[in-house]
């Protein structure tokens, strides 16, 4: 069985970032050795103050319940003023109902266990994000330093 999670978080929407964290602080709980490249739109759920402002966009999202069961909305009204708005509350509201811990603290979590986060050094550049502009705990890497810690037997999922 292997011992190493890597884990690639490209997507920095609100139901994106759930998933790389929690699978993350799992493995890390399970004894595994974590790493967690964050690259693209993924930097933004580890930018300073970020994490808990992230959002869900109700268009092409066709999975995503509706507000009112049995009651179908068509996707097009996504695009109204205030629909990412409400779906964002809609699912931090899920996420609280089911005591689902949020995003900064699965952040945190995840230092505290171990589980190396690391920025994507070329996508910070490409998006002028400085070192400075993330949360405490995150080392700046490039690829080649990810895949030498995924290349060593590790379970390489990507989000």
């Amino acid at each position: 069985m292997a011992k190493r999670m890597a884990i690639i978080a490209l997507h920095g929407s609100l139901d994106a970032a759930y998933p790389p964290l929690i699978i993350g602080t799992a493995a890390a709980a399970m004894d595994m050795e974590v790493a967690i490249f964050f690259t693209f739109y993924g930097l933004e759920i580890i930018k300073k103050g970020k994490a808990d402002k992230l959002q869900v966009s109700p268009i092409a999202n066709p999975a995503m319940p509706q507000p009112v069961p049995g009651l179908s909305v068509p996707n097009i009204l996504g695009v109204l003023p205030g629909m990412t708005a409400v779906a964002t509350g809609m699912m931090n509201g899920w996420m609280k109902k089911a005591n689902v811990a949020k995003l900064s603290e699965l952040l945190e979590m995840a230092i505290e266990s171990g589980v190396r986060l690391i920025a994507c050094q070329m996508s910070m550049d490409v998006m002028g994000i400085k070192k400075e502009d993330l949360i405490d705990g995150v080392e700046v890497a490039g690829a080649a330093a990810f895949i030498e810690f995924a290349a060593d037997d590790a379970i390489a999922l990507s989000f």
